[in-house]
């Protein structure tokens, strides 16, 4: 069905009065439609994603793909109102050429813009969190729909795509707040296992760092060519890197002290070397055995 021309378009633009009107139509339907939407719809899906506890900057590039979407409604209710049908289906033949086109260029923007949304969707991590992937570790300073950046320990600044981070494993050392670490400790064949026992449990418990619940557990792990080995488990609260590396050397240190006041050895690995040496001395071969 054509458009009419509005009466007062007709009065002063003759042959052009079509066309103008058609301007007006879309340009009044665009707007209704592109306020309703940055004035009703925007709001509605803020409040939806607050709901869900995202932070802000997690909430940001969704609110930007509603506002390309409100865009696109807009345009193309506009463009039906006023009745561009030709223009439209020319206009989506294109579009539809080129989508291809871009698809097979864009693979991999792609691939990583939809591991994005999986990110922001599943939480495997958010900003602040240290994780580990692939021999690498680090803290996240930003995700994007296309990539993550993470601070290394050493301050670097990594830029990773997000399907790197979708396709492999990544672990989230403290997901839960808390952090369980662990440190052997060696003592002598001849030193009393409870007395140790004691004292690495004690000093756990001592420090405002570790916490009691879960409590600090010690457990015989191994012996050794010359030591006892006492595997002590302990849980540190929202730690960063810093912090729990800070930690556990206090507590190591504190153990190592309490261990000489207490005359408990840490025995260090011993080795025996025995077997013959040739010596010559004036023309003659000496064979001289030795042991140490």
């Amino acid at each position: 069905m054509a458009v009419e021309p509005l009466p007062f378009v007709q009065d002063f633009a003759g042959g052009y009065a079509v066309g103008i009107t058609q301007a007006v139509y879309f340009l009044v339907s665009f707007l209704a439609v592109y306020l309703v939407g940055r004035l009703v719809v925007q709001p509605l899906f803020e409040r939806v994603l607050r709901r869900r506890n995202l932070d802000a900057h997690a909430r940001r590039p969704l609110k930007r793909i509603v506002s390309v979407a409100i865009l696109f409604v807009a345009v193309s209710v506009a463009f039906g109102f006023a009745q561009f049908g030709n223009f439209l289906t020319s206009l989506a033949t294109i579009a539809a050429a080129a989508t291809l086109a871009v698809g097979f260029a864009m693979q991999d923007v792609i691939a990583n813009f939809v591991a994005g949304v999986f990110i922001y969707t599943d939480e495997p991590f958010r900003i602040g969190d240290w994780i580990e992937w692939d021999g690498n570790e680090g803290v996240v300073e930003d995700i994007s729909l296309r990539v993550t950046r993470v601070r290394t320990f050493d301050n670097e600044l990594l830029t990773v795509p997000n399907s790197v981070l979708t396709n492999g494993v990544v672990k989230n050392p403290v997901a839960k707040d808390k952090l369980r670490q662990q440190f052997m400790f060696g003592i002598g064949y001849d030193d009393d296992i409870e007395e140790a026992t004691d004292i690495i449990v004690e000093e756990a418990e001592s420090h405002p760092d570790i916490l009691d619940d879960p409590a600090v557990s010690v457990r015989l792990t191994e012996l050794g060519d010359s030591y006892v080995g006492l595997k002590s488990r302990f849980w540190i609260a929202d730690p960063s890197r810093a912090d729990f590396v800070k930690t556990r050397g206090e507590y190591v240190t504190a153990v190592k002290q309490r261990f000489d006041e207490e005359g408990i050895d840490i025995p260090y690995p011993v080795r025996t070397l025995d077997g013959d040496v040739d010596i010559e001395v004036a023309g003659e071969t000496v064979t001289d055995h030795i042991e140490a």
